[in-house]
């Protein structure tokens, strides 16, 4: 059997990793300032999480839902505490499409509605079938029946008051637009759109799946414009690499037996993973780190005259290369064995750990003056 080929790869196996950085097969090293779509948030292999897991994989990695997981509920307090959402429930799955997905069925479920308000240039997640394939009243009953989506575009107060109605279930949007290519909501069109949902009894459903965790430079993106969402989704950063995502629900929202559910999400491993995440972001001040990091290389990139739209929060930043300079995101890992990423076109994504170092940034910095001459 080969794999199913649909992702394009560079000629470069990985096999050791530790902070920033990355060994392949040959000893070539690599600054990596991408961490796989903003996932290493704590870093390569740092050692208290790799003693947690293994600690718990020596104890039980898995058991179902149907039985009591301490883990899951230190987890949750811990997450509540350092997020700012003490009061919010919260639910476990395996990935950020699923956490939407379940965020977009409990907004159908507690109003009825089928219709969602989305924006142009956003990436959710990979599932939809799923739920619709699915023949259990119980479970997929309003969520797979007819249901709208309208898509507008991003920080269009008119286009989104043209979309809104009594028949909206959620307003569901990205903390930071990620694959979109870094295009950041204005902190005033999120008020607005808490504003409006309230006015309709929708749903605002924020997806910081990538921007959340402290890249941004707090915990959550959205926390910038000081709103609270109804529902909030989460995953890449949240486990440093262990396949997890996780749902944050308002405590208005009443669960009820079978509501959602999910095989792996939430075990032993997972949690302890998450868990391990946050004690690190808590006691090494990754999310401080995060903002004085950023800004520096914020303030650095809009030096450069040859780039444009220097856009970003935190450590999420992305920029513009112009026609003729296409080829930097390749010549950056060739030539100087830094990891970066893209979106089309010609678009530098940013996504280092949280605990990248200055002189990290600066060796960037340096290379990418040269391939920009």
């Amino acid at each position: 059997m080969k794999l199913f080929d649909v992702y394009p790869l560079f000629d470069i196996t990985p096999v050791k990793a530790q902070g920033s950085w990355l060994w392949d097969d040959k000893g070539e090293k690599y600054l990596d300032l991408y961490g796989g779509h903003a996932v290493i948030s704590i870093g390569h292999s740092h050692p208290h999480y790799v003693k947690a897991l293994n600690d718990q994989l020596s104890k039980i990695s898995f058991y179902s839902n149907s039985v009591q997981n301490p883990q899951q509920v230190k987890l949750a307090e811990k997450l509540g505490e350092l997020s700012g959402y003490p009061d919010y429930q919260l639910f476990l799955c395996n990935s950020g499409a699923e956490a939407n997905e379940n965020a977009l069925k409990l907004a159908s479920f507690v109003t009825g509605r089928k219709k969602i308000i989305a924006f142009k240039n956003a990436f959710h997640g990979r599932t939809s079938g799923a739920v619709a394939a699915t023949d259990n009243p119980k479970i997929v009953a309003p969520f797979n029946a007819n249901h709208e989506i309208v898509f507008v575009p991003l920080n269009d107060e008119a286009a989104v008051t043209a979309a809104i109605s009594n028949d909206v279930a959620a307003i569901i949007i990205e903390g930071i637009q990620g694959v979109g290519g870094i295009q950041l909501p204005t902190d005033s069109f999120l008020k607005f759109l808490k504003k409006k949902c309230e006015e309709v009894g929708a749903f605002l459903i924020l997806d910081e799946i990538q921007s959340g965790y402290g890249r941004s430079g707090k915990f959550f993106s959205h926390q910038f414009a000081d709103v609270k969402a109804h529902i909030i989704t989460t995953a890449k950063g949240m486990g440093n690499g262990f396949p997890v995502g996780g749902v944050l629900i308002h405590p208005d929202i009443k669960p009820w037996s079978g509501m959602l559910g999910t095989t792996f999400g939430g075990n032993y491993l997972s949690s302890v993973a998450s868990l391990a995440v946050l004690e690190i972001i808590e006691n090494e001040k990754l999310i401080e780190n995060a903002a004085k990091q950023g800004e520096y290389l914020l303030t650095e990139l809009k030096k450069l005259t040859t780039i444009g739209n220097v856009r970003g929060r935190g450590l999420m930043i992305g920029f513009d290369l112009p026609e003729e300079k296409k080829s930097v995101r390749i010549d950056l890992l060739k030539k100087h064995r830094i990891f970066t990423g893209e979106a089309k076109p010609n678009v530098i994504r940013l996504l280092p750990s949280l605990a990248v170092k200055r002189e990290e940034l600066d060796l960037f910095l340096n290379a990418l003056k040269q391939e920009l001459r």
